[in-house]
């Protein structure tokens, strides 16, 4: 399976404030962009942000990451129609990023969670548009 998808709103639409989200570098390990193109094969998920950075996920993968000196632990894995990749920094901070098909499988949705290690969370959603090669 091979999607382009263009970033339709950026906004935090569904945002929830429970207080900060310090106390870790997991955002060294957030990648975004206004243009997604994601690409599967039967073992991995590859995505590339703005055709500069890509990111590999292995289907179950649970391993140590390292990113500019900064180590954290990440597992991923699909859970139904969602992929889900979880990162878990040094400090307790935790990433989750969330990706499935809306309803009438045109768009992405996205879901980005950082957590602090005290349970405080922001959650931001961003939804994309497919987009023909």
């Amino acid at each position: 399976m091979r999607e382009m998808i263009r970033q339709q709103r950026n906004a935090q639409n569904g945002m929830r404030r429970n207080g900060g989200t310090s106390g870790g570098l997991v955002h060294l390990f957030l990648e975004t962009g206004d243009l997604l193109k994601i690409t599967q094969t039967p073992y991995t998920l590859f995505i590339s942000f703005d055709r500069a950075v890509v990111e590999e996920y292995s289907f179950g993968e649970n391993r140590p990451i390292n990113i500019g000196g900064a180590d954290a632990y990440r597992v991923s894995g699909w859970e139904g129609n969602t992929y889900i990749i979880e990162t878990l920094g040094e400090k307790g901070m935790k990433l989750t990023d969330r990706y499935s098909l809306a309803e009438d499988n045109e768009r992405l949705i996205r879901r980005i969670t950082l957590r602090s290690k005290d349970m405080e969370e922001v959650t931001i959603v961003q939804e994309l548009d497919r987009q023909s090669d």
